[in-house]
């Protein structure tokens, strides 16, 4: 058994720990290819179903030319790049976070930007990406339509989910 202080500091740490959200913040355009390469590994990682269909420059320059300029873009995870959220009026485009950083509350936080002051948010995800389905439900998003996948470019079933306030 261990000491009553002893236990009482380990539980401390760990409430704390539990209670304090990560940190995000704008995006730079200086992290333009750090958020490409953590999109691409987290695709890879947990969507591994998925066609690569672009070159890591194409992803490049889809971000530097149509995310950053159109969305906001926060990010999180300290020194070294966690996830990422891409949103705009109404819209979540991107969402994604390191496996290794998974269940830290990092995607919790970045989702709760992108829907700070919206009355309703809407977002796609593919019907096999269970986890991400689950993660959404939990946090009041109902599913709105289930499609076959022809409408978007891995011609991947997807389903549109929408969160209103």
């Amino acid at each position: 058994m261990k000491p009553p202080d002893t236990f009482d500091f380990a539980e401390g740490m760990l409430r704390a720990h539990r209670a304090a959200a990560p940190t995000i913040r704008p995006a730079t355009t200086e992290e333009i290819e750090a958020v490409a390469r953590l999109h691409r590994l987290v695709r890879t990682a947990c969507l591994p179903y998925l066609p690569q269909l672009h070159t890591p420059e194409e992803d490049l320059r889809f971000f530097r030319e149509c995310v950053f300029p159109t969305r906001s873009v926060w990010v999180g995870g300290g020194l070294r790049l966690g996830g990422y959220c891409a949103f705009c009026e109404g819209w979540v485009d991107h969402l994604y976070v390191d496996p290794a950083a998974h269940g830290q509350g990092l995607g919790s936080t970045l989702l709760n930007q992108a829907i700070a002051g919206q009355s309703h948010v809407r977002l796609w995800v593919f019907q096999k990406n269970v986890k991400a389905i689950q993660f959404y439900v939990r946090r009041g998003f109902r599913l709105v339509e289930m499609t076959d996948g022809r409408g978007n470019e891995e011609q991947e079933p997807d389903a549109l989910y929408e969160w209103r306030r």
